[in-house]
């Protein structure tokens, strides 16, 4: 994936009088992402892009998923046997569905998703703020109290 993104930086940086390589918006105060040519994500945004693209393959082989666990439920090791059928069918399934494609639609999602996550993390951290401020006021009034 690294070798795509290089190679992708490389071919748009040698073709700078085409439209298509012009940012398509400079004029917004907010920081868009370009999906074509991306920033690098931090270990902690990969690690969220990976978690959304398990969820969506998982979500995809929910019905084959759910058959192997029925089947595995009581089984330990046994199970390996006994349910091949569905293990199989659910490990094909998920095979087919883990593809690249799959990874850049997850990563897609996280990027369109990415501000209304920001936001909702901000106001969290408001209503945390304003707990604590609170506490902190409750706590000096009760020591005040007990000093009279």
């Amino acid at each position: 994936m690294a070798s795509t993104s290089a190679a992708s930086a490389a071919s748009t940086s040698t073709s700078t009088s085409t439209p298509q390589s012009q940012p398509q918006s400079t004029s917004t105060s907010t920081r868009k992402y370009n999906l074509q040519n991306p920033l690098p994500l931090s270990a902690t945004q990969e690690a969220e892009v990976k978690q959304l693209y398990y969820k969506r393959v998982r979500a995809h082989c929910a019905p084959e998923i759910k058959a192997f666990a029925e089947c595995a439920v009581n089984r330990t090791v046994t199970a390996t046997w006994v349910c091949r059928a569905q293990r199989l069918a659910m490990n094909s399934c998920m095979v087919a569905h883990a593809k690249p494609e799959e990874e850049d639609r997850a990563r897609e999602e996280w990027f369109a998703t990415h501000e209304e996550r920001r936001r909702a993390r901000e106001e969290e951290l408001a209503r945390v703020e304003k707990r604590r401020e609170e506490v902190i006021r409750m706590m000096r009034e009760d020591e005040a109290r007990r000093k009279r």
